[in-house]
């Protein structure tokens, strides 16, 4: 597959550049510019919230930097975790004394090295705290939550903490309204087709045409079953059904619905879904509120699309939809 780049060992920090040429809210920080922070950082007397992860997953997890969400984020290569300097510098800009609360998927690579950069930032006399994105239910039963990886559905964890955080909350709120939003958050995905890291003699994985990959992961990890192509409606059937059986006990009846292509589904297609997620939840006795449909999480040029449901209570509602801008999500 033909990619748009020059040498695959720049591609990251091209876009880098590009990214901060065109929207200057962002800035490129810290030993290599591994880290994107918000121009008007760091924000005084502010929790900070930082997150980080691998690229390739454009707006995750880069593109939420900005007033009302993330302070700064660290970038790794294509699918790699970033590396322990650049989560001590994302820490580092977001700091103003107010503490730092470090909000990223629960991925091993990027644990090891937030929690190293953690204990070097407390011995420098920052105050962390960390919440882990769990959202993916494929990724293991309902009794190892803890196991589940994060995908899409952390953004309403960015959205929620990031407002709390801009309205003066304390590091222990704003923490705990992020561990509630990512309790109350669900997330199921389908590949349609692979995509090529940049460099990458293969596709991540093998997929043959015509057929769909259910619960398959943002990097190409195994979902839990293959099969011939369905028709749309069937597949988001299967996917409510999925998310209502997995969803937290004290779930509610009002969700904040999320479509989200993978890269390469269109708009077109992640519509036909809606319609039909929308009817269903309808028929389950379930409002839909502040509803989101696009490219929120991707997977470079992956096909196929996840839908997350993010069960609201009354203040994550109101954290949701209070105002936020970044290059990829303006709310209010």
């Amino acid at each position: 597959m033909s990619k748009l780049m020059n040498d695959p060992r720049d591609y990251v920090d091209e876009m880098l550049d590009g990214l901060v040429l065109a929207h200057p809210s962002l800035v490129r920080h810290g030993t290599g510019g591994r880290v994107i922070r918000r121009a008007d950082g760091p924000v005084t007397d502010k929790v900070g919230i930082v997150s980080g992860g691998g690229s390739g997953h454009l707006p995750l997890f880069t593109g939420y930097v900005g007033p009302g969400l993330l302070d700064a984020c660290s970038v790794g290569n294509v699918f790699e975790g970033p590396n322990v300097a650049s989560c001590s510098e994302a820490i580092a800009a977001a700091n103003t004394g107010k503490g730092v609360l470090c909000l990223y998927g629960n991925y091993g690579g990027d644990r090891m090295n937030f929690d190293m950069a953690c204990e070097m930032a407390e011995m420098e006399g920052i105050e962390t705290t960390t919440v882990l994105g769990t959202d993916d239910i494929a990724s293991a039963e309902a009794d190892q939550i803890g196991r589940r990886r994060g995908v899409a559905g952390i953004i309403y964890a960015y959205k929620a903490a990031g407002a709390l955080a801009e309205a003066g909350g304390s590091l222990a709120d704003v923490t705990e309204i992020a561990r509630r939003t990512v309790e109350r958050t669900r997330t199921l995905g389908f590949a349609l087709a692979p995509c090529i890291v940049p460099g990458a003699a293969g596709p991540t994985f093998d997929l043959p045409e015509g057929e769909i990959e259910m619960g398959m992961g943002i990097h190409g990890e195994p979902g839990i079953w293959r099969d011939r192509m369905k028709p749309a409606d069937r597949i988001a059937d299967e996917m409510v059904e999925r998310l209502l059986a997995n969803a937290p006990a004290a779930a509610g009846t009002r969700v904040s619905l999320l479509v989200n292509s993978l890269g390469a589904t269109p708009l077109e297609e992640l519509y036909i879904l809606y319609r039909r997620v929308v009817a269903r939840l309808d028929a389950a006795g379930i409002e839909i509120v502040s509803p989101l449909v696009g490219r929120y999480t991707t997977s470079m040029e992956m096909a196929g699309a996840s839908l997350s449901l993010c069960f609201v209570d009354d203040e994550i509602d109101r954290l949701v939809q209070a105002p936020a801008s970044c290059p990829f999500w303006r709310v209010g």
